[in-house]
């Protein structure tokens, strides 16, 4: 099999083990147009363009609606966490969270909170050790969300225990689900309620060298703040923590890994953004329609539901490859566009540049197994294992 074979092999499998019925309905939408209404979805949107275009208007498809991501998280976070609001409030918000994570003190940041994880990742790869992929980027990812909430953790099993309490809550939902039953959003609630408790002390205690002191002293109340810590816990581990392997995995199975790592300045951002497309992290977006308009030339109406299938736009431009430019339309589309961009891209970014910086130190890096995990929001491995070629004996 073909390198750049394998690579999307391996990316199909993915889907196809998350969604096993959802998907193949998904990449049977594509073909019939850049938008088209299916009966109890909604109009789904297939073309990069056109959700560029729903992305950015935000005074016609709007997130706090019916079908809208509101359904799902306002009963679980409330009223006020970005997810979930327009309108004046969401820009007043917004603004007051522009400089929450600056590229530098993003990058200090996960510096800091993964000097030590990183340093045991390096060693065991040193020694010649497989090591899993995917718990370790759980492990990264719950010591960076840990910093941002405020959680007292320092060891990976800490760690591993932050992640998985995410992981119970979008484990609950698919590619269908439109709003969470109440035994579900209690069984959310459980685990979301206590840290919410830790990161209000966070927030009460007014250390503005900790994420929750600097959203006090940027003007939020209480109650905003820990709305806001329970959104970038619940956005802000899965994405990375799912991305990372399939990074390696798709370095890897295209032939490009060795590639990266000769010249990780020159072409480690460009690798992550091309496999971000290829992955997709965020399969699907929904926005919730409050005065008519078209998409794409399909009449749309106040109530409808737009699914915008982020996956079929990315995969438009065609499989992996590290040499593919990104039109303009399809510039981070996967992290959002308009209002509702992804404001911890930035921390995503510094936390992937780090982990991926020192995987590629490790290289030449082989796959000695791996399995796709079954039944997950975010199509992810369950496990892959890698093992330095280069490490001492």
């Amino acid at each position: 099999m073909l390198t750049g074979d394998r690579a999307a092999a391996w990316e199909r499998r993915l889907y196809l083990a998350a969604h096993p019925v959802a998907y193949p309905l998904l990449r049977g939408i594509a073909r019939r147009g850049p938008a088209v209404r299916v009966p109890g979805v909604g109009v789904v949107v297939n073309d990069a363009a056109a959700a560029r275009a729903v992305l950015m208007d935000g005074e016609t498809f709007r997130k706090d609606g019916p079908g809208s991501p509101a359904e799902l998280w306002t009963p679980v976070l409330g009223p006020s966490v970005l997810l979930n609001m327009e309108g004046d409030a969401h820009r007043a918000l917004r603004r007051r969270l522009a400089d929450l994570f600056t590229p530098s003190y993003a990058a200090a940041l996960c510096s800091r909170v993964l000097s030590a994880p990183l340093e045991r990742l390096a060693d065991r790869l040193a020694r010649g050790a497989a090591v899993d992929l995917v718990d370790a980027s759980r492990v990264m990812a719950g010591a960076v969300i840990g910093e941002v909430i405020g959680l007292d953790a320092r060891d990976e099993a800490a760690y591993r225990a932050l992640f998985e309490r995410g992981e119970r809550i979008v484990s609950m939902i698919s590619l269908r689900t439109r709003r969470l039953s109440p035994p579900q959003v209690a069984r959310a609630r459980a685990v979301l309620d206590p840290l919410g408790d830790i990161a209000a002390a966070s927030y009460a205690a007014g250390d503005e060298t900790t994420v929750m002191g600097r959203m006090r002293a940027l003007g939020l109340s209480p109650d905003e703040a820990r709305g806001a810590a329970g959104a970038f816990f619940l956005t802000g581990t899965e994405t990375v923590a799912t991305l990372l392997p399939r990074l390696i995995a798709l370095l890897a199975d295209s032939g490009q890994l060795g590639r990266v790592a000769a010249d990780p300045g020159g072409l480690l951002d460009r690798a992550v953004e091309e496999a971000m497309r290829a992955a997709t992290p965020t399969p699907v977006m929904l926005r919730s329609v409050h005065r008519p308009a078209a998409v794409a030339g399909v009449a749309v109406r106040p109530g409808d539901r737009v699914l915008i299938a982020t996956h079929n736009c990315c995969r438009a431009l065609g499989p992996f490859d590290l040499d593919r430019p990104h039109p303009p339309e399809l510039r981070r589309l996967w992290f959002g566009a308009g209002p509702h961009f992804c404001i911890g891209y930035p921390l995503a970014m510094a936390e992937i540049r780090l982990v991926a910086r020192t995987l590629l130190a490790a290289t030449p890096l082989r796959i000695t197994r791996r399995a796709a995990a079954r039944d997950v929001l975010i199509p992810t491995y369950r496990h892959l294992a890698v093992r330095s070629e280069g490490s001492a004996p």
